[in-house]
C-alpha cells in the first residue's frame, strides 16, 4: 500500500503568502495572519467594499450552521517505500498538525499544478453584496463537500487498513493453524511409525520365539527318538544275551541231566526189565476195561436215541420215537461225544501216571475268563493268553483243552451279561481258528450241558423211565448237594445261557478268520428245531434265546429266507405252543411275537459290536505256534 501525500490545490506561493503544509501557528497568530490578509486584499482592491466574514459552514434544518471541519494531513515518518514484511506492517503513521484555511480559495481539481493566481487586481472583481455572499456560500459549500469527501476517503482508508489488519491476523492464524496441523500430523506420523515399529518388532519376536520353540521341539524329538532307538537296541541286546545265557544254561542242564540219566539207567535197567511184563499186563487190562465202558456208553446212547431196550427189543410209540432229533444232528453229537470221551479217558490216564497237580492250570484259565470284557483289547489279549496256555509244554494239551472248554461253558452259564457272552464267542473262534479240533470239544461240552444245543428233545414215557426224576435227569437236570434235583426255573435259565452261547458261537464272524461252526450250522440248527422238535416250554426258551443272539446275523445273510422262517414260527410253532397251554409259556410266546412284530432282528443285539479296533486288523499267532498246535492235534488224534 502506498503513502498518500496530500497537497493544497493552489499555488504554493501567492503574492508572498506561502501555504505551509505543516503550519505550527497558535490561534492568535492565525487570527493575526487572517486580518493581515484581509487588509492586503482590501488595499489592493480598486473599489473597496465592506466585507464581513461570516462563519463558514452550511446551516442545517434548524437554521444552525455546523462549523467547518478542517482536514488532517497524515505524513509518514520517512519517505521509504512500504514493504510487505511483517515488521513494516506494525509501523504507525504520524498525525500532522491540523490547520484551517477556510478563507483561502482552493481549486476544484485534485491534480497538482502550477495555477498561478492573478494579480491582486484581478483576484476579485467588484461585485454586489448579494453576489459576494452567494460566492462565499458557494465557496464554503465546496469546502464542506471536499471535506466530506476527504472524510469518507479517510474512513475508507481506515476501514481498508482494518480489513488488511484482519486479513493479516486471519492469515497469521491460518498459518499458525497450518503449522499446528503439520506439527500434529508429524506427531501422529511419528506415533504411528513408532506403533508400527513396535507391532513389527513384536511380530518378529513372536516368529522368532515360535521358530525357536519348533526347533527345540524338533531337537527334543530327535533326542527322544535317538534315546528310544538306543534303549530299544540295548533291550534287544539284553534279550539276546539273556536268550544266549538261557540256552547255555539249558545245554548245561541237559548235559547234567543226561549224565544223571545215564548213571540211573544202569541202576534201573534191571528194575525196568522186571516191571515191563507187569506193566504190559496192566495196560492190556485197562484197554479192555475202556473198550467195555465205551461199548456200554454207546448202548446207552442208542437206547435214548432210538428208543430201544438193552436187550435189543424196539419199543413202538404212536407219537413217534422218544428222542426228537434229526438223524444228522444225532450222528454229529455221537461223534463229538465219542471224541470227548476219548479225550477224558486220555486225561485220566495222564493224571494217574503223572504226579503233577493241574489245579493251577485250571485256576489260571478261570482267572482269564473272569478278567474278560467286551473290548477288543481284552478279547485279543485273553485269546493270545489262552493259546499260550494250550501250547504250554508244562501241561498236556488235552488236559488244558478240556479245562478250557469246561470253563468256557460254565462261565457262560453263570453270566447274564450279553457283552461277556459275545466276547466269549470271539475268544472261542480265535482259539479254534488255530486249534480246529477245539471247536468239537467245546460243542461236546455244550451238548453234555444242554441237549437242546444238538438240538434234541426226549419225550416222557413210563415204560422207559422208572420215575419222573430219571426223565428230568435225561433232559439235563442237575442233582443238588442235598440229593434233590435243581428247580425248574434254574434249569430253564441254564438252557437259556447254553443256547445263547451256542448262538454266539455260530454267528461270530471275524474278517480273515474262518469260523469252523458258522452261520450255516446256525441255520441248520434253527430249521431242525422247527421241523423236528415239539413246541413246548423248553424249545420255546431255546428258540427265543437263539433268535435274540443270532437273529441279526442270520437276517443279514439270508434276508428273505429268514423272513419266511419267522413266518413259520408265527404260523406253526407259536400256535402249537398256544394250544398246549403249558404253564410259563405265555411270557415266551409274547416275547417271540414282539421280536417278530417289532422287527428286532434288524437291530444289533447289545454287546454284538466289540469296542475298539476291528478284530480283522489284529494278527494271529505265527507259523511256529501253528506248527506246535499241529503237533498237539496229532497227539490228540
Amino acid at each position: 500500500m502506498r503513502i498518500v501525500e496530500l497537497q493544497l490545490p493552489c499555488p504554493h506561493d501567492v503574492d508572498g503568502i506561502v501555504a505551509d503544509p505543516d503550519p505550527d501557528w497558535s490561534f492568535d497568530q492565525l487570527l493575526n495572519e487572517l486580518k493581515s490578509l484581509e487588509l492586503k486584499l482590501s488595499s489592493s482592491s480598486p473599489t473597496p467594499l465592506p466585507f464581513t466574514k461570516t462563519k463558514g459552514g452550511l446551516s442545517d434544518e434548524r437554521g444552525t450552521r455546523e462549523p467547518s471541519r478542517c482536514f488532517q494531513m497524515r505524513v509518514s515518518d520517512d519517505e521509504l517505500e512500504f514493504t510487505d514484511c511483517e515488521e513494516d506492517r506494525d509501523k504507525r503513521l504520524t498525525a500532522a498538525r491540523r490547520f484551517g484555511c477556510d478563507d483561502l480559495y482552493l481549486s476544484d481539481s485534485d491534480n497538482e499544478g502550477d495555477l498561478a493566481l492573478q494579480d491582486q487586481s484581478h483576484l476579485m472583481e467588484r461585485v454586489g453584496l448579494v453576489e459576494s455572499a452567494l460566492l462565499e456560500l458557494t465557496h464554503e459549500h465546496e469546502l464542506e463537500a471536499k471535506e466530506e469527501v476527504r472524510g469518507q476517503v479517510t474512513a475508507l482508508e481506515i476501514e481498508l487498513l482494518n480489513e488488511y489488519d484482519k486479513c493479516s491476523s486471519a492469515l497469521v492464524q491460518i498459518q499458525k493453524y497450518r503449522d499446528d496441523r503439520r506439527e500434529l500430523d508429524r506427531r501422529f506420523d511419528t506415533q504411528y511409525n513408532r506403533k508400527m515399529a513396535e507391532v513389527l518388532d513384536d511380530h518378529l519376536t513372536t516368529i522368532q520365539r515360535d521358530h525357536e520353540l519348533k526347533s527345540q521341539i524338533e531337537e527334543r524329538k530327535i533326542r527322544n527318538d535317538a534315546a528310544f532307538e538306543e534303549a530299544k537296541r540295548k533291550d534287544k541286546a539284553l534279550q539276546l544275551e539273556k536268550l544266549r545265557q538261557e540256552k547255555v544254561k539249558a545245554e548245561a542242564e541237559d548235559k547234567r541231566r543226561r549224565a544223571e540219566e545215564e548213571k540211573l539207567a544202569a541202576l534201573e535197567a534191571e528194575k525196568k526189565a522186571k516191571e515191563a511184563a507187569e506193566k504190559k499186563a496192566n495196560d492190556e487190562r485197562l484197554i479192555l476195561e475202556a473198550k467195555k465202558s465205551q461199548k456200554d456208553a454207546q448202548e446207552g446212547n442208542l437206547f435214548h436215541s432210538k428208543g430201544e431196550a438193552p436187550d435189543g427189543t424196539r419199543k413202538t410209540v404212536s407219537a413217534g420215537d422218544l428222542v426228537k432229533a434229526a438223524e444228522s444232528s444225532v450222528k454229529l453229537e455221537r461223534e463229538r461225544l465219542q471224541k470227548f470221551e476219548e479225550l477224558i479217558e486220555m486225561n485220566n490216564k495222564l493224571k494217574k501216571s503223572s504226579q503233577q497237580d493241574f489245579s493251577s492250570q485250571e485256576r489260571k484259565i478261570a482267572r482269564l475268563f473272569k478278567q474278560l470284557t467286551g473290548t477288543n483289547d481284552s478279547v485279543r489279549k485273553k485269546s493270545m493268553e489262552f493259546i499260550n496256555i494250550l501250547n504250554d509244554n508244562q501241561c498236556p494239551h488235552s488236559i488244558s483243552l478240556a479245562l478250557f472248554a469246561k470253563k468256557l461253558v460254565s462261565q457262560s452259564d453263570h453270566s447274564e451279561n450279553s457283552a461277556f457272552i459275545f466276547a466269549t464267542g470271539h475268544v472261542a473262534v480265535l482259539v479254534t481258528s488255530q486249534i480246529p479240533h477245539a471247536m468239537d470239544v467245546i460243542l461236546a461240552e455244550l451238548h453234555r450241558a444242554c441237549i437242546y444245543t444238538v438240538p434234541k428233545h426226549i419225550s416222557y414215557s413210563q415204560s422207559v423211565f422208572d420215575s419222573k426224576e430219571s426223565y428230568l435227569k435225561a433232559l439235563g437236570y442237575l442233582e443238588a448237594t442235598d440229593g434233590k434235583l435243581e428247580r425248574w426255573e434254574n434249569f430253564l435259565k441254564r438252557v437259556e445261557s447254553c443256547i445263547k452261547l451256542y448262538a454266539v458261537l455260530v454267528q461270530t464272524q471275524i474278517q480273515g478268520i474262518q469260523n469252523p461252526h458258522g452261520l450255516e450250522a446256525g441255520w441248520t440248527w434253527l430249521a431242525t428245531l422247527l421241523n423236528t422238535l415239539p413246541a413246548n416250554i423248553y424249545t420255546a426258551v431255546a428258540l427265543e434265546s437263539f433268535l435274540k443272539m443270532a437273529g441279526f446275523a442270520l437276517y443279514k445273510k439270508y434276508k428273505a429266507q429268514f423272513i419266511k422262517l419267522l413266518d413259520v414260527i408265527s404260523q406253526h410253532f407259536l400256535k402249537s405252543l398256544e394250544k398246549r397251554a403249558e404253564p410259563g409259556t405265555g411270557s415266551y410266546i409274547t416275547n417271540i411275537k414282539s421280536y417278530i412284530q417289532d422287527k428286532a432282528f434288524m437291530k444289533e443285539p447289545e454287546g454284538w459290536r466289540l469296542q475298539g479296533k476291528l478284530l480283522s486288523q489284529e494278527r494271529v499267532p505265527d507259523a511256529g505256534h501253528q506248527q506246535q498246535y499241529a503237533q498237539h492235534q496229532n497227539r490228540f488224534y
